[in-house]
């Protein structure tokens, strides 16, 4: 099976579990507290090596402690970080997540402005006999050089658009196959009242596939012309960070195993389910026989999928 090349957002997640937000700013006793790898395209990668995919980072990170642990939590489970470059003077992102009783999360973000945005240094020539790019929006210049030459060579793209990087989106999404945005993201871009006609503004610019995840409310694409939803699969959630993440991953893992659409979408939605019901971004990812059990315990409403 060909390798899919994930491009971008490389981080170490500090996670305290609490019982509410407060109020005000006072102070609080954290119920539980974790240190794990988190990054947009690293959670996705992650999520790739989980179901069985060959998958390789291209990332950014500082020559310091964090650097050594993001590149050493993503080896931990098999993720190809040959290219994770390391910069001598730069900081790799570290975030500080506070997680409530109902699983939704707030985060404080921290990257290195100063981090180089070049990228000479990529292997553009794997591009070549990758199965899928998937790109996320915290190095614009990676993604677009990696979908550019992913555009030339006939690999289908997947833009995990999340918020930042807004001006640069309509040139983006030119060179995207499938993008996905998150609510806030799609809220933030496109004026338009309804998420359909949201969609279709984005499809408009050239996507073929063009879905937002809606957490609880599941997910909504458009397929040729048509508005189609997949619901969220019911779990106990303990932590949605990363949950998107997992849906960008397993959505390109099946891409490359040559899956239909809306098997895909049932297939990330379910291990964004899964995913939530651990705490961080990577604990709860499914691996392939998990993905399956699950997916049994959850059949279709309309018969069986691919």
């Amino acid at each position: 099976m060909k390798r899919i090349i994930c491009v971008g957002h490389a981080a170490i997640d500090r996670i305290y579990r609490i019982d509410k937000f407060p109020e005000r700013p006072t102070k609080i006793r954290a119920i539980e507290h974790i240190e794990a790898g988190g990054g947009m395209a690293a959670n996705a990668a992650a999520a790739i090596a989980r179901l069985g995919g060959a998958v390789e980072l291209w990332s950014r990170v500082g020559e310091d402690d964090n650097g050594v642990k993001i590149r050493r939590t993503l080896t931990q489970v098999g993720v190809d970080t040959r290219y994770v470059q390391a910069f001598e003077d730069n900081r790799s992102s570290t975030s500080v997540i506070l997680v409530d009783d109902a699983g939704e999360r707030l985060i404080v973000g921290s990257r290195d402005v100063d981090m180089p945005s070049g990228t000479h240094w990529l292997p553009m020539e794997r591009v070549t006999e990758a199965g899928a790019v998937l790109a996320d929006v915290r190095w614009l210049e990676g993604a677009r050089a990696t979908f550019e030459a992913a555009r030339l060579n006939g690999v289908p793209t997947v833009l995990d658009a999340d918020l930042g990087g807004r001006d640069a989106l309509v040139d983006l999404l030119k060179l995207t196959d499938y993008a996905i945005f998150s609510a806030h993201a799609l809220e933030d871009f496109a004026a338009e009242e309804a998420v359909e006609d949201r969609l279709r503004r984005v499809a408009a610019l050239g996507p073929r596939h063009a879905g937002v995840t809606l957490g609880a409310d599941g997910y909504v694409w458009i397929e040729h012309g048509a508005v189609v939803r997949h619901p969220a699969f019911p779990v106990d959630v303990v932590d949605t960070t990363g949950a998107g993440d997992a849906f960008h991953g397993a959505f390109a893992q099946g891409l490359v195993e040559g899956r239909q659409v809306k098997d895909i979408v049932r297939r990330a939605s379910a291990a964004a389910a899964l995913k939530c019901t651990r705490l961080g971004a990577r604990a709860g990812l499914p691996s392939v026989d998990e993905l399956a059990t699950f997916l049994l315990a959850h059949p279709p409403r309309n018969g069986p999928g691919r």
